[in-house]
């Protein structure tokens, strides 16, 4: 059966891996993906054939995993989160538009920003846009416009690849035009390594996050104009006090 599983793994912890994600694995004799996402699952991998490719390599990864199905192999195609966001599922998909004869199954996993809201507290309960800082596919301006309408409608913002060295201020042009439609006290948070070792979690105001460190393992959670901090978790009531 020439078969890919376009795999979501989460965060990286094991115990937040769907149970759908396991049995894709383990029905694999072939696992492929970027090399710290396999990395993480390594313990699942026993007697698999397993291929890597370093960072901005997501062509190639498709394209192995392409020949190894056309060969009669079933195979997993994994990456971090959920794979139809931000993920593998598209580019996969498309590497194999050519050949229909290869069963394409995504299996979803959870996405950096469900698994940094709750661990935040709530932020996520109304209206949201996730929206990635990355202009490596993206153009900046591209970027910026949607920055400013999802502020000017009052969204919670979550952010995806926050900085890197490359983007060191990203976050910080972010915030400002952010902060041209909401309030400095806004309530926001932020994650790294989430659901892995050295998970670190940080409320602070937007004002505040305007000046933060962060990296690419870094989820970060913008609030909006009702977002607040009850007992040291961020929540954006939906208003259900108020029915």
């Amino acid at each position: 059966m020439k078969k890919i599983y376009i795999v979501g793994l989460g965060p990286g912890n094991e115990a937040m891996m769907t149970a759908a994600a396991r049995e894709a694995i383990d029905k694999s004799s072939v696992v492929v993906g970027y090399e710290v996402y396999v990395d993480l699952i390594r313990p699942l991998l026993a007697g698999k054939t397993v291929a890597t490719t370093p960072m901005k390599r997501e062509v190639d990864r498709c394209q192995m995993a392409l020949e190894y199905a056309l060969a009669g192999e079933t195979v997993s195609m994994v990456c971090s989160g959920d794979a139809g966001v931000y993920g593998m599922a598209g580019v996969m998909m498309e590497v194999a538009r050519e050949h229909p004869e290869v069963e394409m199954e995504v299996v979803c996993g959870i996405t950096a920003a469900c698994s940094a809201a709750a661990v935040l507290g709530a932020p996520l309960i109304h209206d949201f846009a996730v929206i990635s800082l990355s202009d490596l596919l993206t153009p900046w301006e591209k970027i910026e416009k949607r920055l400013r309408l999802a502020a000017d409608a009052d969204f919670v913002i979550c952010l995806y690849n926050p900085s890197s060295k490359k983007r060191s201020d990203y976050l910080q042009r972010a915030c400002d035009l952010v902060l041209q439609h909401q309030s400095p006290e806004t309530c926001c948070g932020y994650v790294r390594n989430i659901g892995r070792e050295g998970e670190q979690a940080t409320l602070c105001t937007l004002s505040e996050l305007r000046m933060a460190k962060v990296d690419m393992f870094t989820t970060v959670i913008i609030g909006n104009s009702q977002t607040k901090v009850i007992n040291g978790r961020l929540v954006t009531p939906r208003g259900y006090k108020n029915v």
